[in-house]
């Protein structure tokens, strides 16, 4: 029996009742007759009160409805209800209105607990509300034999025994007296002869019959024919929207409680469901019986915002680079200036010095020849032995000089070779101390100014060379690299095709050789084999590097490549190219001074300081001319330091004074020290002349040449190829091998002897297969079995499938072999430690960002693209209550994941030639990824708010925006990372492709209605993106649905698959797959580069 506690005392149930109707009295006694009040009752308070009291209590007993089902909600329904006393309090907390009580309680006069629906009868009806029926299993009050009026739709009956509303029995109690229509405020489903209370935000009140359609408005129920009696009753289901929309609040009216319904006033709006009016913003527009705020001021002062803020960095963006770069270029241009007034007073002073020492010493001499007198030693303005020590100082110590300047050289002391002395200059901060950018210029322009003084007056040699020759000068020196290679071979792998043959002979350091021949000679193989880059070949021969064999890897830091493609980064300036491959590869411990001083000599080498501060160009916007182009990409490899530079091509495209610079300022490299090689098409017989070596191939990577350019006439004069006048030797020796030219019938030599002849001049061993190429030998050799053994092969070929096998045995192999040397490490023997990847990332990180300044414009279009589509799908795609706001979000995901990975797209795809060169030269690829990432995260925290700015206040969901910002940043993280894994691992074409069909694909997935149950479809929607994006919208949405929207919330959520618990889970697995991407992206940058 249940026991309720009314003023501090425990009553039991029953006599509650029995109190109760003794109270209220049966109906024909509540009124005497007359009109008058009961006899007895006075004014009735006493009566009110205690309908009052009972109200309070059974609302009291209504509350262990919860107690009594937590763990069935729990398990069945944890997915739509998180906390159940929440939920309940927020659907049937009546404490501040329980009129509807107090009103039934006195039109039942008494027995309303007898008439509410207990646990076994919840259950039933939960039940119907699963399976969408209209009425409810057959049960002991309403079945096919017996049809109460109480089992009508808003009809309910008195229970014939006591039950308890926390009742656990499973049993339906038997309802078939005193049939009355369904209380205001409470619902009765058909089939059911109880009472349910209607939840906040319904509107529930007695039905009115439409005598036209027969229909109990505003219900959708129709009285049951042939009872005339039966009259309509109240409200008959409670369920989502779909199905019980008249139970529902109106939209533009609120209902503070379940059976009053207020209009919204002006000021306010009221949406569907609502139990109070909320006021509208400020600018916005609510109208009398408002649904919805009209915030679209909102949006049109932000889009203008938005888009004048866009206006401004499409139009200024070059602006803020751009007047830094004046600054930088005003202070340089003001140091060298200063240099050169230094420079011009330094040596008008010393002329000055000069002036006054030959006058003193013409007075001396006449005053000796006219007076035959002694000169006295004290007399002139100088004394007598300072000429002496100023000319032994000028003949004899020129080396102590020049140490002196170089151990000193931040002293302002300028060296003014015309005189042989230092003249004193004002003091300057030391070298260390060198902070700022004009004092570092100055230093640098005035160390520059030295040079050319010098090599101005050793014309030649340079300035280098004049350093080398004096013992006593402590000079920052380069390893030497010295290159031999003895019988290197080169074997394309599954084809037994010989790229090179037999390639004997040495590079020296301090040298310059050139390495030319005809198409398909080898030359740029030749290259790649001495880089250790010949990937899918097998090489057999020797590489020695200084005297070892040690991989030409494990000094990768002191070689530069040249590629025969111009590799520049267009979007910087040809100054900010140098200085980032200087600060990069240069030792970590040089001082910045240091750097800025060679990246000035080469600037000065190369000619280019008319375009230093010029972009380089790209093909959308054009920049510096093809020839200057080549030299900043020559400038790239000699800023570093090499001691080993080779370079593919470098004058291809040059004209010949192009050539010529480019090729002074590699011997100037030469002096001091530095092994050059490079493959050179027909140079001119000038730019051939400035050449210390000359390796000539023929085809099949065999050498027809090697040695000192100054000899290679007279080598092929001895074979009797003799070349004709005012033709120029290379291009004459390159028809010969390519057979345009005849040799002379006379010469004793044909062309394919060439290869032989110059391995016998050396005593190289010659291969067997071309013995025979040897003048007067017999074809009965020890070679000849060898030879004809293997023509039958050659001559058969291989098979279609065994053809095939080797295609694809070969493409394995080369995989394997890039592989290897992408993660196989070497020994560093470079003795040079660069900047670590953490210092890397800073410059890489300053470099992205100003290549992205420079692209602030198509930033700014993807920008604008976004506010585009939120104002498009804001106004268009409205959020509708009945599904939470699905079908907008689904629209969301697809257009923001589809805009945010072409835009992403850029990253990576236009750059993987620029990749593919720095990370071969050693640039840490770790940092490389990571700055773009960085610089990326700008436009991840900005691209969810262009579009929230307008699909947000032009759509007004009932989340709040900060959940749906958090949303759409995790998303636009995670899909960014999968565009980095599409850019890198694809070719631009299919990458767009992908990125525009993944995201539609993926999203029609995760919302297909999988009826069939098939679980491959259902396997792929939960681990695909757009599920979880779409699930944490759904879901922040619909936390915010609650009172009569419990059902519709949990019919939505089940109907879906979601969780209301998965919120953070959601953003997890986006957060998750957006690492998971950019980790897969990094493998696959370092490993799959081109072929």
């Amino acid at each position: 029996m249940m026991n309720i506690e009314i003023l501090g005392k425990k009553v039991n149930f029953v006599t509650i009742v029995v109190v109760l109707s003794c109270i209220v009295g049966p109906a024909s006694s509540q009124t005497a007759p007359g009109g008058g009040a009961a006899a007895g009752g006075g004014t009735g308070l006493p009566n009110e009160a205690a309908v009052q009291l009972f109200a309070q209590e059974m609302y009291k007993s209504m509350g262990s409805y919860t107690n009594v089902f937590k763990d069935s909600i729990r398990k069945h329904l944890g997915f739509c209800i998180v906390d159940a006393d929440r939920d309940w309090d927020g659907a049937f907390n009546f404490s501040s209105d329980l009129s509807f009580l107090t009103n039934c309680a006195k039109n039942l006069q008494g027995d309303i607990t007898q008439r509410m629906c207990i646990g076994s009868e919840l259950e039933m009806y939960s039940s119907l509300v699963k399976s969408n029926k209209r009425f409810v299993n057959p049960n002991v009050n309403c079945n096919t034999s017996t049809w109460l009026n109480g089992c009508e739709p808003g009809w309910a009956c008195k229970a014939n025994e006591k039950v308890e509303l926390n009742s656990t029995q499973k049993d339906i109690p038997v309802r078939n007296s005193d049939c009355q229509p369904c209380c205001e405020g409470f619902f009765c489903p058909p089939g059911l002869t109880c009472m349910i209370p209607c939840p906040l935000g319904a509107y529930c009140p007695r039905g009115t019959l439409n005598a036209t359609s027969g229909v109990c408005q505003p219900y959708r129920y129709q009285i049951p024919p042939g009872k005339l009696t039966h009259s309509c009753g109240g409200a008959d289901i409670w369920a989502d929207i779909r199905s019980s929309a008249e139970v529902f609040c109106a939209p533009g009216a609120f209902c503070p409680s379940n059976i009053i319904k207020n209009d919204c006033n002006k000021g306010y709006y009221c949406r569907t469901g609502s139990t109070a009016q909320e006021r509208c913003f400020t600018l916005a527009t609510c109208e009398p019986k408002s649904e919805n705020q009209n915030i679209t001021a909102y949006g049109v002062l932000v889009f203008a915002g938005v888009c004048f803020m866009l206006i401004i960095i499409y139009n200024c963006s070059d602006q803020v680079l751009a007047t830094r770069e004046r600054r930088q270029a005003k202070s340089r241009e003001r140091a060298a200036a200063h240099v050169r007034e230094t420079q011009a007073r330094e040596k008008w002073k010393s002329a000055k010095d000069i002036a006054k020492k030959h006058a003193v010493g013409l007075q001396s001499s006449l005053s000796r020849t006219f007076s035959r007198q002694k000169t006295n030693k004290g007399s002139g303005t100088l004394p007598p032995s300072a000429p002496a020590k100023a000319k032994k100082k000028d003949k004899s110590n020129l080396s102590k000089i020049i140490s002196d300047i170089e151990e000193d050289p931040d002293s302002q002391e300028g060296f003014n070779i015309q005189i042989g002395d230092k003249n004193v200059k004002k003091q300057a901060p030391k070298g260390k101390q060198l902070h700022t950018q004009s004092q570092v210029f100055k230093y640098a322009y005035n160390q520059i100014e030295k040079e050319k003084a010098l090599q101005e007056q050793m014309k030649n040699m340079t300035f280098s060379g004049v350093i080398s020759m004096a013992n006593e000068i402590e000079i920052r020196k380069r390893p030497t690299i010295e290159v031999a290679f003895k019988d290197l071979t080169l074997t394309l792998k599954g084809k037994n095709k010989h790229l090179l043959r037999s390639v004997t002979g040495k590079l020296f350091p301090g040298r310059v050789s050139a390495v030319m021949g005809p198409s398909g000679a080898g030359k740029t193989t030749f290259l790649s084999a001495l880089t250790g880059k010949a990937a899918g070949c097998t090489t057999t021969g020797q590489v020695l590097v200084n005297g070892q064999e040690s991989p030409i890897r494990s000094y990768k830091k002191i070689i530069g490549f040249v590629p025969q493609d111009d590799i520049v980064h267009g979007n910087l300036t040809v100054e900010e190219n140098l200085w980032f491959s200087a600060r990069c590869r240069l030792a970590a411990d040089l001082p910045k001074e240091e750097k800025v001083l060679v990246v000035e000599r080469v600037i000065e080498a190369l000619g280019l300081q008319a375009i230093r501060d010029s972009m380089v160009g790209t093909v959308e916007k054009r920049g510096i001319s093809g020839g200057q182009r080549k030299r900043v990409n020559v400038g790239l490899e000699m800023v570093m330091e090499p001691s080993l530079l080779i370079l593919d091509e470098p004058t291809s495209g040059l004209d010949s004074s192009s050539s010529q610079l480019l090729l002074r300022a590699l011997r100037r490299e030469a002096l001091e020290g530095v092994n050059i090689c490079m493959v050179l098409h027909q140079p001119s017989y000038t730019l051939f002349r400035m050449f210390d070596d000359f390796i000539l191939l023929a085809k099949g990577g065999l050498t027809v040449y090697h040695g000192p350019v100054n000899k290679v006439e007279e080598y092929f004069s001895g074979l009797g190829i003799v070349v004709p006048d005012r033709v120029n030797p290379p291009d004459y020796y390159i028809d010969i091998l390519e057979g345009i030219i005849k040799i002379p019938a006379g010469s004793g030599v044909s062309q394919k002897q060439l290869p032989v002849r110059w391995m016998l001049h050396n005593g190289y061993p010659v291969p067997m297969d071309m013995l025979e190429l040897i003048e007067g030998m017999s074809t009965n050799n020890t070679g000849s079995p060898s030879v004809a053994a293997s023509t039958p092969d050659n001559n058969a070929g291989p098979s279609f499938a065994g053809e095939l096998w080797q295609d694809v045995k070969a493409s394995v192999e080369m995989k394997r072999d890039n592989f290897s040397y992408k993660f196989l490490t070497s020994h560093d023997l470079s003795n040079r430690k660069t900047p670590g990847s953490f210092t890397q990332y800073k410059y890489f990180l300053g470099r992205v960002g100003k290549q992205r300044l420079r692209e602030a414009r198509s930033l700014a279009v993807d920008f604008m693209i976004l506010l585009l589509a939120g104002l498009c799908l804001g106004t268009l795609a409205k959020m509708s209550d009945e599904s939470f706001g699905a079908t907008g979000y689904t629209y969301t995901v697809i257009a923001v994941s589809l805009l945010s990975k072409i835009a992403a797209l850029r990253s990576f795809s236009l750059d993987k030639l620029h990749y593919w060169r720095e990370s071969a030269s050693g640039m840490s690829s770790l940092a490389y990824f990571l700055s773009k990432d960085t610089v990326d995260h700008f436009s991840t925290l900005i691209k969810p708010l262009m579009y929230l700015s307008m699909f947000y206040f032009f759509n007004n969901p009932r989340s709040s925006f900060q959940a749906n910002y958090a949303v759409l940043l995790c998303l636009v993280y995670c899909v960014t990372g999968i565009a980095y894994v599409l850019a890198i691992f694809l070719e631009p074409g299919p990458a767009q492709l992908w990125s525009a069909l993944l995201p539609v694909v993926l999203t029609l997935i995760a919302t297909y209605e999988n009826s069939e149950n098939n679980g491959f479809i259902r396997f792929v929607a939960d681990i695909c993106y757009a599920r979880w994006a779409l699930e944490a919208f759904v879901i922040s949405n619909a936390k915010r649905y609650a009172g009569v929207w419990l059902i519709s919330r949990c019919g939505a959520l089940y109907k879906s698959g979601y969780d209301l618990n998965r919120w953070y889970q959601c953003l997890g697995l986006l957060v998750a797959t957006g690492v998971i991407s950019r980790v897969l992206a990094f493998f696959c940058m370092i490993t799959f580069q081109k072929k």
